[in-house]
């Protein structure tokens, strides 16, 4: 048996961090923004194709997510250990793309398993992402190359595979150098040197002349490569940024085809702000211009250059970049707002300005501007609109956040969207302590009190695993790990959403060991206790071999009992203990081995007083009581009788005296087994009667059963009265209570033959016959209620 029950956890704490700007963030449990939808043409950051479309998945997605779970079965093994699909048909070319972004995706995109996508007949690539998967260069000509891709996302690809490797591999296709339009080598090394060392040919960007997109951000880009790019005859989108370019000049060769520049972070630039405004100034077709900088890591006399070459574009002639749609030049300094007046009025074309970190961005003018986004701090909107634009850009979503925590911390409406954004930030920079530490109190906010219940479940499963991640990447930090349990501590997510309870339990126990706050003790003891209860069988196995979470929660009961405290950390660690030895026998001698027995008997004579005390130690006992191997470790005369005092009564609560009866009927239904006087067990069972037949019905819920198994020895013929009533009373009161549930597990395990047998039995106490008629009569009206129902739901033929 099992405890029932959890509540609602309130706490306001303090939450403080390594940054600045996140020092003593003020936690409450309430929240809330809304924001639009992104328009794809308005990113210009590399976020590839993301969707964050809510809703069940497709058909689409199932079948390709069954693929992705059977390839090992679907494939033969090459003798270069690549896997090769056994049969397939010819798949549609977008289920092809498909197909590589769920393996990528699932981090299942490897050198074995994109063998697959070497026939090229039936898994036709145009647009492939390959995006943070352990590629070597092999593996990728011969997998990827052949195919007469449009687009490519090798972005951050790890393995050893260079830019140098793809792009001369992509221009050893013909049909590619022509074909392909996109290229995203953002966080690669393009390493061209390596290439020639080992016999390659140089072979560059120009090489592939239907180039319209390219993405060298985060990589060892030089001004020689530049120049090789600006001689693409169609290059329309680029991005430089945090690149080693000294010199832009060479973007004067693509002035009439260039639409968009993303130069984020020029760190290397050589030239003066006066030289810079004149190349920008060439550029006749651009529309848009990223020239941000990464303020946390920049100080005054390194960023002073690009901030004069930004006050320059923005004071300078309306004649610079008159149709300019959007301007990026977020993290500068030194910007005036009568600059930004000038240059929004003198551009009517404008609809995007990126203004975070700059301190311009809450500037009055900007609420005339209607069709004027603008990223910044200034509000939500703006807050929101540099999360889902920087989502790559580790400064400004850190930054973003910041605001956004202060923003919804008094919000008290859903916002599923906003909670999107913050989670994308956490996957997005797994390894940022920076980010996790804010991120985690917005998620906090986000899902606190009633908010999370309007969340769809999809998403509100996406954050628990993101925050069971961040507990796993930062086990040392106390703050983070506080924020997160923080966040989990809720009814609603902890009962009703599907995550990986037992990691989660795991993580809570091992970061409970140590720490001693009474506060996040109370909270983490909570969360432990109600994930025990929702462990599958298997994983309660696992679980409760573990003999330190077992010395973990009984050092706590101890703590709390040695000064006689009644809280709800005491409570909770009981709970958890009695769900932890639920039907699991290997836990139960935990608990006789760490010296919990003593422990308990101390704990019943203390709170003798306290009922909610006495159940949950009474409900644990039962638990050790139904293992046959450990009754006699409870064949304590004293502690019986104790037991026996509690049974008998009548000002003790029902539910204390339903568990006492428990653990005595365990014990007096094995005659061979008691090692007591016989006089004792004789008081036992007359008492088991008497008391039971004066309990009154429970309408609350104070127990919940794994399974009857326990209850078979209990129910057979031969025993005495006073056992057998204990059971068919524990029957019929949790029947009574969930007749659907018990129902069907009565008839699952056989327990309506022993009843029926019970009730047949000639020498059955009327008492016991009359409840086991009962609980039948109830078991055969929810046989009709469900057939009734199925025939009203089933198909009809016509």
């Amino acid at each position: 048996m099992k405890a029932v029950g959890s509540r609602r956890f309130k706490q306001a704490l303090l939450v403080s961090g390594g940054s600045s700007v996140a020092d003593k963030i003020r936690l409450r449990l309430e929240i809330r923004v809304t924001v639009d939808p992104l328009r794809p043409e308005e990113d210009h950051t590399d976020n590839w194709r993301v969707s964050d479309a809510e809703g069940p998945p497709t058909l689409c997605d199932l079948c390709l997510a069954q693929v992705c779970r059977s390839l090992s079965s679907l494939c033969s093994m090459r003798a270069d250990g690549s896997m090769s699909l056994i049969w397939a048909p010819v798949f549609p070319q977008e289920t092809a793309d498909q197909l590589l972004n769920h393996m990528a995706a699932k981090e299942i995109l490897n050198d074995t398993t994109v063998g697959i996508f070497r026939n090229c007949k039936e898994l036709r690539l145009r647009r492939a992402s390959i995006r943070s998967c352990p590629l070597s260069a092999e593996a990728f000509h011969l997998a990827l190359c052949p195919h007469r891709l449009l687009e490519l996302d090798a972005s951050w690809v790890s393995g050893g595979l260079t830019g140098a490797d793809i792009v001369s591999g992509l221009a050893s296709n013909p049909e590619c150098r022509s074909s392909l339009q996109r290229l995203s080598l953002n966080g690669l090394r393009l390493d061209w040197e390596s290439l020639e060392a080992n016999g390659g040919i140089h072979v560059g960007f120009s090489s592939l002349r239907g180039l319209r997109m390219l993405n060298l951000a985060n990589t060892d880009l030089n001004d020689a490569a530049l120049e090789d790019i600006c001689t693409l005859p169609h290059l329309e989108t680029l991005d430089i940024s945090c690149s080693a370019i000294s010199k832009l000049t060479a973007l004067l060769e693509c002035k009439n085809t260039l639409r968009s520049l993303i130069a984020h972070r020029q760190r290397h630039l050589d030239m003066s702000p006066a030289r810079l405004v004149f190349v920008f100034s060439q550029l006749h077709a651009l529309k848009h211009l990223d020239f941000s900088e990464d303020h946390f890591s920049v100080d005054d006399s390194d960023g002073r250059d690009g901030d004069e070459t930004v006050r320059q574009l923005l004071e300078g002639s309306p004649q610079v970049l008159p149709s300019l749609v959007s301007l990026d030049i977020s993290g500068r300094k030194r910007i005036s707002e009568a600059a930004i007046r000038s240059f929004v009025e003198s551009r009517s074309g404008l609809v995007f300005l990126g203004l975070l970190a700059t301190g311009v961005s809450s500037c009055d003018f900007f609420s005339t501007q209607k069709n004027l986004k603008v990223t910044g701090e200034a509000d939500e909107n703006q807050v929101c609109e540099a999360l889902r634009r920087y989502r790559d850009r580790e400064c400004f979503v850190r930054e973003a956040l910041v605001h956004l925590y202060s923003l919804t911390t008094d919000t008290d409406k859903p916002q599923p969207d906003v909670l999107k954004l913050v989670v994308s930030g956490m996957q997005r920079h797994p390894t940022s302590l920076h980010i996790h530490l804010v991120a985690t109190a917005c998620v906090f906010n986000l899902t606190t009190q009633d908010l999370a219940e309007a969340m769809p479940i999809s998403l509100l499963s996406s954050t628990v695993t993101q925050l069971l991640n961040t507990m796993k990447n930062f086990p040392n930090h106390q703050q983070v790990q506080k924020n997160c349990l923080l966040a989990l501590c809720s009814d609603y997510i902890l009962q009703e959403v599907p995550f990986d309870k037992y990691l989660a339990a795991m993580l809570v126990i091992n970061w409970l060991s140590s720490h001693e706050d009474p506060t996040l003790q109370r909270m983490a003891v909570a969360v432990i206790s109600i994930l025990v209860a929702k462990l599958s069988t298997e994983e309660m196995a696992q679980f409760s071999k573990d003999i330190f979470i077992m010395k973990q929660l009984l050092a706590i009961v101890q703590q709390k009992a040695m000064v006689g405290v009644v809280d709800s950390t005491l409570k909770f660690a009981l709970s958890a203990l009695w769900n932890l030895t639920d039907e699991m026998p290997v836990a139960a001698r935990n608990f006789i081995e760490c010296r919990g027995l003593e422990l308990y008997e101390e704990v019943l004579e203390s709170y003798y007083t306290e009922p909610s005390i006495q159940q949950k130690v009474l409900g644990l006992l039962n638990n050790i009581a139904e293992v046959e191997e450990l009754q006699v470790d409870l064949m304590e005369e004293d502690l019986l009788e104790h037991i026996l005092s509690l049974l008998q009564d009548s000002q003790v609560d029902v539910g204390v005296r339903y568990f006492a009866g428990g653990i005595l009927a365990h014990l007096a239904s094995r005659p061979d087994a008691w090692t007591l006087e016989n006089e004792l067990r004789s008081t036992v069972l007359k008492q088991l009667h008497d008391s039971i037949m004066t309990w009154t019905h429970l309408e609350r819920e104070m127990v919940s059963y794994r399974s009857f198994h326990p209850f078979c020895p209990l129910l057979q013929t031969c025993q005495p009265a006073g056992v057998q009533l204990w059971a068919v009373w524990a029957i019929h009161l949790v029947c009574t209570q969930n007749t659907s549930h018990y129902s069907s597990m009565l008839e699952k395990e056989g327990l309506t033959e022993l009843l029926k047998a019970l009730a047949a039995h000639p020498s059955t106490h009327s008492d016991i016959k009359g409840l086991s008629d009962s609980i039948l009569s109830m078991v055969e009206q929810h046989q009709i209620h469900a057939g009734a129902f199925n025939n009203q739901t089933a198909p009809q033929s016509s």
